[in-house]
C-alpha cells in the first residue's frame, strides 16, 4: 500500500467515518494538535531517564490516539474517550504528587531534556486543549476530551517535575 492517495490534493481529508472535510477545519486543527502533542510526548519519552515517567508517558500517547479517533469521527454513536481516561490520568498525578516536596516557586521550563520536552507537551496540550473548546462551540465533541486534556496536561506538569527531582 502506497503512503500517498492523492485523495487530499484538493484541501480535503478523510475522517475515520468515511466523511471528507476541510484540511483547515476546526476539527482537523483540533486533532493535528492533538498529533502534536503525542509527538512532542514521543521526544519527552526518549529524552526522560526515569523509567515509570517513561511508562506513564506512553500510557498517555495511547489515550492521545483515542482522543484522535473520537475527534476524527462525526455522528458517531461510540467514544473512544471516557470518564476513565481523565480517572487514569488524576490517579497518576496524585501519586506523583506523593513523592514529591510541596512547589515552593515557579519552575522555569528546561532544567533537563526530558523535563523540557515535558514543559513543551504541556503548552501544546493546552493548545489543543483550546482548540477542541472552539470546536465544541460550533460541533458535538466528546465531553470527556476536554476532560482529559486538562488532567493531561497537570500531568506533563508533574512528570516533568519528577523528572527534574523537585
Amino acid at each position: 500500500m502506497k503512503v500517498y492517495t492523492k485523495t487530499g490534493d484538493k484541501g480535503t481529508t478523510g475522517l475515520l467515518t468515511g466523511e471528507r472535510i476541510e484540511k483547515d477545519s476546526l476539527r482537523v486543527e483540533a486533532y493535528g494538535t492533538i498529533d502534536e502533542v503525542n509527538s512532542a510526548l514521543g521526544l519527552a519519552r526518549v529524552w526522560c531517564t526515569k523509567a515509570d515517567v517513561q511508562e506513564i508517558i506512553y500510557s498517555a500517547q495511547k489515550a492521545l490516539m483515542m482522543i484522535m479517533a473520537d475527534l476524527a469521527s462525526i455522528h458517531s454513536s461510540t467514544y473512544y474517550i471516557s470518564e476513565e481516561h481523565s480517572r487514569q490520568f488524576e490517579q497518576f498525578i496524585d501519586k506523583l504528587d506523593a513523592q514529591l516536596p510541596p512547589l515552593q516557586a515557579f519552575i522555569i521550563p528546561g532544567g533537563n531534556a526530558g523535563a523540557a520536552a515535558l514543559d513543551l507537551a504541556r503548552t501544546v496540550t493546552r493548545r489543543a486543549e483550546r482548540q477542541v473548546l472552539r470546536l465544541s462551540r460550533q460541533e458535538e465533541v466528546n465531553e470527556h476530551i476536554l476532560i482529559t486534556l486538562n488532567r493531561l496536561s497537570d500531568l506533563c506538569f508533574m512528570l516533568a517535575r519528577v523528572e527534574l527531582g523537585e
